[in-house]
C-alpha cells in the first residue's frame, strides 16, 4: 500500500486525496459555471425629453431583479451567473436622469449593476434578441416618477386668435436605432435629424407656421409615442424623414409615401377597439359616447380626407424632390408604415435617398444638399397649405401680380395690410410698380 505524505495542503491519505480533488472539481465546475454566465460587454445612454434609455449589450438573455432605493435615488439590477467586462467599468455612460453607473459582485455569482439617478424613476426593462447589428441587449427606460397628466382642453367661450400652421417634423430612428448604414459609414439618424432642422429652420422662417421637431437629438422614440407627440402638439401635417437602404448598391433616387388603404383598414380596427377612443380622433369629435357604427362611420370619414390630404401634400412633395434630382419611382407610394396612421393628422413619409448607394451617400453628406432637399420640402408643403387654407390659421403668403392701375397702398388696402408690412415683407426701396411685378401678400395676423 503506498503511502502518502503530508504536504502543505495537509493531505495525509488517500481519503484526504478523494476529499481533495471532489472539493476542487466542485470549485472547478462553479467557476466554470459562473465564467459560462452571461458577460455583460457595453452600456449605452440616450437621453430623450421624457425618458431616459440605458441599453447594455450582454453575451446572452438575461433575467433580473430590479428594484430602487431611496436617500440618494438608484435602480438596481441584480443578474444571477454574470460578470461584467472591464469596458463596463472604464467609461460608465451618464446623461438624463443617471448621473453614474456601478458594478459589482453582490454575492458568488449575483451581478449587481447600480444606476445612479437624479430623482425618483419610473422604470421598464426588456430583453433584446440579435439583429444584423447588435447581440442580445437589456435595456431599461426610466421615465420620470411625477410626470404630469394631461391637462384637459378648456372650450373657450370667444372667438379664438388666429393661429400659426403646425408642421411637426419626425427625423426617422435614433439612439440605439441608426437606420441604414452607407459604405462611408454615414448612418441615416444622423443625416436624416440634419436634415429635419433644416427644415424646422425654414418653416421657422415662414409667418404663419410653426415647426415642431419630433426628435431633437440623438435618442430613440417608439413610432406611436412620435404619432402622440405630433398630436399633442395639435400638428396639421406629419413629416417623417429617412434615407433608403437596399442590398443592391445600385438602388437610387427619393419617394414619398402616404399609408395604404389596408393599413388605414387595420389601423381603423385597432383604434375602435382600443380603450384610448376617448381621444378626439374623429376630425376633433370624440368617438366615446358614440354607438359601434356611428364611431366606425365618423372615423372612416376622418381617414378618408386625411389621406386624401396626405395624397395631396405627397404629390407636391414628390414634384418639388424631382426639380433637385432623381426619384426613384414616379408617383406617391403606398405603405402600411405605422408613423402614418393617424386617422386626423395628414401624413407623409420622405425617402430622400439610397444611402446605400455611394454617390447618393456623399450627396446625403453634403450640407448644401441637405439644404436643397429640406427647400423642396418646404415648397411642398407650402403648395398645399397655399391652395387648402385651414380654418382658423393666419394662412400662408400669397402671390399678387400687379395690374394696371395698381398702386401698393391700394393693394396693402384691399388685402388688409400695412403699408410698411407690404413694403417690408417684399424689400421694396420706392412705392414703384411695374404691371406684371409679382409681390407676396403677407399672411394676416390675429388680434
Amino acid at each position: 500500500m503506498s503511502r502518502i505524505h503530508k504536504n502543505q495542503k495537509g493531505i495525509r491519505t488517500a481519503g484526504d486525496v478523494k476529499r481533495f480533488l471532489t472539493g476542487w472539481c466542485i470549485w472547478l465546475a462553479a467557476t466554470v459555471a459562473v465564467q459560462a454566465g452571461t458577460e455583460f460587454q457595453g452600456v449605452r445612454l440616450w437621453a430623450a425629453p421624457d425618458h431616459t434609455r440605458i441599453v447594455f449589450d450582454t453575451s446572452g438573455p438575461v433575467e433580473h431583479d430590479l428594484f430602487a432605493l431611496d436617500n440618494p435615488h438608484r435602480l438596481v439590477i441584480d443578474v444571477n451567473e454574470a460578470t461584467a467586462a472591464e469596458s463596463m467599468l472604464v467609461k460608465p455612460a451618464v446623461g438624463g436622469l443617471v448621473t453614474g453607473v456601478r458594478t459589482a459582485i453582490n454575492k458568488p455569482g449575483v451581478l449587481r449593476i447600480v444606476l445612479e439617478l437624479k430623482q425618483s424613476v419610473k422604470p421598464r426593462s426588456f430583453n433584446l434578441t440579435p439583429n444584423d447589428r447588435y447581440g442580445h441587449r437589456l435595456v431599461v427606460d426610466l421615465y420620470e416618477q411625477d410626470a404630469q397628466a394631461p391637462v384637459k382642453k378648456v372650450v373657450a367661450t370667444r372667438p379664438a386668435a388666429l393661429r400659426d400652421l403646425v408642421i411637426a417634423i419626425d427625423a426617422g430612428h435614433g439612439g440605439d436605432d441608426p437606420g441604414a448604414i452607407g459604405r462611408r459609414g454615414t448612418r441615416e439618424k444622423d443625416v436624416v435629424l440634419s436634415i429635419a432642422r433644416r427644415l424646422a429652420d425654414l418653416i421657422a422662417a415662414e409667418p404663419g407656421m410653426r415647426p415642431v421637431l419630433v426628435r431633437e437629438g440623438d435618442y430613440y422614440i417608439g413610432l406611436r409615442q412620435r404619432i402622440e407627440k405630433a398630436r399633442k402638439s395639435g400638428a396639421d401635417l406629419f413629416i417623417s424623414i429617412h434615407a433608403d437602404g437596399f442590398r443592391d448598391h445600385r438602388a437610387s433616387g427619393s419617394s414619398v409615401y402616404v399609408l395604404s388603404r389596408r393599413g388605414a383598414s387595420s389601423e381603423m380596427a385597432r383604434v375602435l377597439a382600443a380603450k384610448e377612443n376617448a381621444a378626439d380622433l374623429a376630425g376633433g369629435v370624440s368617438l366615446d359616447d358614440k354607438d359601434e357604427l356611428l364611431r366606425e362611420v365618423l372615423l372612416d370619414l376622418s381617414q378618408t380626407a386625411t389621406l386624401e390630404a396626405s395624397f395631396e401634400v405627397a404629390g407636391n412633395m414628390l414634384g418639388e424632390l424631382k426639380r433637385i434630382g432623381k426619384t426613384h419611382k414616379r408617383s406617391v407610394q403606398q405603405a402600411g408604415f405605422l408613423v402614418l396612421k393617424s386617422p386626423d393628422i395628414p401624413s407623409i413619409l420622405v425617402e430622400t435617398a439610397f444611402i446605400t448607394n455611394p454617390t447618393e451617400e456623399n450627396r446625403l453628406r453634403n450640407t448644401q444638399h441637405q439644404q436643397k432637399l429640406a427647400t423642396a420640402m418646404l415648397r411642398g408643403i407650402k403648395d398645399y397649405f397655399g391652395k387648402h387654407p385651414l380654418p382658423g390659421t393666419h394662412g400662408l403668403a400669397r402671390q399678387y401680380v400687379v395690374k394696371s392701375g395698381d398702386t401698393l397702398s391700394h393693394i396693402a388696402e384691399r388685402h388688409q395690410v400695412s403699408l410698411t408690412t407690404l413694403r417690408g415683407y417684399n424689400e421694396l426701396k420706392s412705392d414703384t410698380l411695374r404691371v406684371g411685378d409679382k409681390l407676396q401678400i403677407p399672411p394676416t395676423r390675429g388680434s
